[in-house]
């Protein structure tokens, strides 16, 4: 090695105390290895730390609180027995809970995990019309395992295929008939969404115009709408109505009535006609004013309509 820093990323460096009496580097270091501190109780009682994940909802046996399926935990992992020639592992954790002690086995007979102490398996029920599934009935089940039976069945299930042959085939010409000529059927699709686009950006410049935030989407116009809209009153005819009130109010004179009367008989008797104008002036110039403010508010109620109404299109 070139360097010490090589030969040390190599495992080939000898410190100067080393001697083969003292062992191995990692026991002369006080080290496990690879394993680091995961394997501190490997050599002498055979356990070594892992990361293991619970197969399934359990109740703890400390607290009764729900541990989920797939909530990891630091176990001890260590070799407990044997079946046959595979090994059974035992996985000793503390619940984050309360930290009670938990201990899993694995099944190898039954490809399963059992829990020996510390826990129990929640009991959850399996509704195969809930799921969505099938589920074979036992007698019907046991009757397959029968070579006969299963004959039987493999011949029904020909049978049922030759029936339905002649549909899968008609579905197959359709879909490769769809899918023979690409580029005639890209054309079509992007002339579709071509004009999909343009009905889109036309929309939103009618949005623009009416002033409407971006967050409000128009959609397209039908028959039924625009006979709505058609059948929508406002009023009446505004611009009618309007010019029959200017052209009334055009005729009337803008003297009311009893000022009119008291000026008629001035001409044949004046001196009279001067003493009851002079008794009834303040009846006359108040009914002058109530006259003239009538034909006021009329006139300010005509405008105010006229502003009010949508101009026509």
């Amino acid at each position: 090695m070139s360097t010490l820093a090589a030969a040390r990323a190599d495992n080939f460096y000898f410190p100067p105390g080393w001697d083969p009496s003292k062992g191995s580097l990692n026991k002369y270091h006080g080290s496990h290895g690879a394993l680091g501190d995961r394997a501190r109780k490997l050599h002498s009682e055979g356990i070594l730390i892992i990361r293991f994940e619970m197969p399934f909802n359990v109740w703890c046996g400390g607290c009764n609180h729900l541990i989920g399926k797939g909530v990891r935990f630091n176990a001890e992992k260590k070799q407990v027995g044997q079946y046959h020639s595979t090994r059974i592992w035992s996985f000793k954790m503390r619940t984050p809970c309360c930290q009670h002690l938990i201990e899993i086995h694995t099944d190898p007979k039954n490809a399963e995990y059992v829990i020996v102490s510390g826990a129990r398996r929640k009991v959850e029920s399996f509704d195969a019309e809930a799921a969505g599934t099938v589920e074979l009935d036992p007698a019907a089940r046991d009757a397959l395992a029968d070579p006969f039976a299963k004959l039987e069945h493999v011949d029904g299930d020909k049978q049922r295929a030759a029936a339905t042959y002649t549909q899968i085939q008609a579905l197959q010409e359709d879909s490769s008939a769809k899918r023979k000529d690409d580029y005639a059927m890209n054309k079509q699709l992007r002339r579709r969404m071509r004009a999909t686009r343009k009905e889109e950006k036309s929309r939103d410049e009618r949005r623009q115009q009416l002033g409407l935030p971006d967050h409000i989407k128009l959609l397209p116009g039908n028959k039924g709408d625009e006979l709505r809209a058609a059948a929508q009153t406002y009023g009446g005819n505004f611009d009618g109505a309007w010019r029959h009130s200017r052209r009334q109010i055009g005729k009337e004179s803008i003297f009311s009535g009893a000022a009119l009367a008291a000026a008629g008989p001035q001409k044949k008797r004046p001196a009279a006609a001067a003493a009851a104008g002079a008794a009834s002036a303040p009846a006359a110039g108040g009914s002058s004013k109530v006259a003239m403010a009538q034909k006021q508010r009329r006139l300010a109620a005509n405008v105010k309509l006229r502003l009010s109404e949508p101009k026509a299109a």
